[in-house]
């Protein structure tokens, strides 16, 4: 039965999981999620107690969001009143790093200074928050140049998911749920990083903030930004967009804030003012939207003393976990039922989480109802 509950959370399509596998780990999800429900509860209360033997002395909270496809609750077969919702996702960890006297990553990865491949990034980031598209075939993968071992670089101790349908003000309880439940408020050094989007923002200063969490922006979406404003500025893959962004991203890994706005300031002026109702991909536009985010997040930019901290300064781990929520419950073929995408999401954050989570909600005594119709199965006098 664990087993099966683990595939039916896991399979990319419910047939693969099949209709009575799926079924089973959605009543089995609902166990779980009631547990989760009744965690968070208890919190509220200042009863739940902490599941951790000393806290960790590194810590982070990644938030990231995707968007799922839902169906009308009570309409018997098919797909009626389809709409995308959104699922949150959060990625707790501890960590092991080393603090810094200096930076020790003075210089951009390679990846960041590679026109193709920050084209190609920039490319998938900006895909992510689109809908889901039909499979295509795939092209063969190419052959990678193996990695040097990075020392400085912060190593995963353990990750725990957190995932849900709820509200942004209902999340926020399940993820400082699990940092109590984990000690990663106790933690000497801790970040909570992810991109702009306001609502992380607004968990952080509710819940995270008042726990000496430090507020990081993903440098990855905050290089998207720059590198669609140097397009926008000079020319789309002309050789002065890629210097300017190169400069811009180069100014930005420093921490040189100040002057990334300037910058980004000084191109607005002379583009003028986006007119109301121009398009998305309007210079003008590209340019503003890229200002406001880096001026909205610029106290969160201090990139040489995150990294001297020995905490990342990407949100690449949360990412990461969304992409596998996705691949079981994002699809163009995949509706679902709000109280039933909820249920899979508990067990896909449980087998994905690597605190023995799964194991510990089967641990618990199960609600049995009763299988057969009363009676059936009373001993003949």
């Amino acid at each position: 039965m664990h087993r099966a509950v683990r595939q039916a959370g896991k399979a990319p399509s419910f047939q693969e999981a099949s209709a009575h596998l799926g079924k089973l780990a959605e009543r089995v999800g609902r166990e779980w999620e009631a547990a989760r429900d009744a965690d968070v509860q208890r919190f509220r209360a200042r009863t739940l107690p902490p599941q951790y033997v000393q806290p960790p002395k590194v810590a982070t909270v990644m938030v990231d969001g995707g968007r799922v496809q839902t169906r009308e609750e009570g309409s018997g077969n098919g797909v009626r009143d389809p709409c995308w919702r959104e699922v949150k996702v959060a990625c707790c960890q501890s960590l092991s790093s080393r603090v810094h006297a200096v930076d020790p990553q003075s210089e951009p990865p390679r990846k960041f200074l590679d026109p193709i491949a920050v084209a190609r990034l920039v490319a998938e980031i900006k895909a992510r928050g689109g809908v889901a598209k039909a499979r295509v075939a795939k092209e063969a993968p190419r052959p990678r140049r193996p990695r040097k071992r990075t020392t400085s670089r912060p190593r995963t101790l353990v990750r725990t998911v957190i995932a849900s349908m709820a509200n942004s003000d209902e999340f926020g309880w399940h993820v400082v749920a699990e940092v109590q439940r984990r000690g990663l408020g106790q933690a000497r050094r801790k970040g909570y990083i992810c991109d702009g989007q306001k609502y992380n923002w607004t968990l952080y200063e509710m819940h995270l903030e008042p726990q000496g969490f430090i507020g990081i922006l993903d440098f990855v979406h905050l290089l998207v930004y720059l590198y669609g404003a140097a397009q926008a500025v000079e020319g789309k893959g002309s050789a002065a967009a890629w210097a300017r962004y190169e400069s811009w991203m180069r100014l930005a890994w420093s921490g040189r804030v100040k002057m990334v706005l300037a910058g980004l300031r000084q191109s607005c002026n002379r583009l003028g003012v986006p007119p109301e109702g121009c398009p998305e991909e309007d210079p003008r536009k590209v340019v503003a939207e890229a200002l406001g985010y880096v001026t909205n997040n610029r106290t969160r930019m201090d990139y040489p003393r995150y990294r001297c901290l020995g905490l990342p300064i990407s949100s690449a781990a949360v990412e990461s976990v969304m992409k596998q929520v996705n691949q079981r419950m994002k699809g163009t073929e995949k509706f679902w039922l709000e109280g039933g995408a909820e249920a899979i999401l508990q067990v896909r954050a449980a087998y994905l989480s690597e605190d023995g989570r799964a194991e510990s909600y089967w641990s618990r005594p199960r609600p049995f109802g009763p299988a057969v119709g009363s009676g059936r199965l009373r001993p003949e006098s």
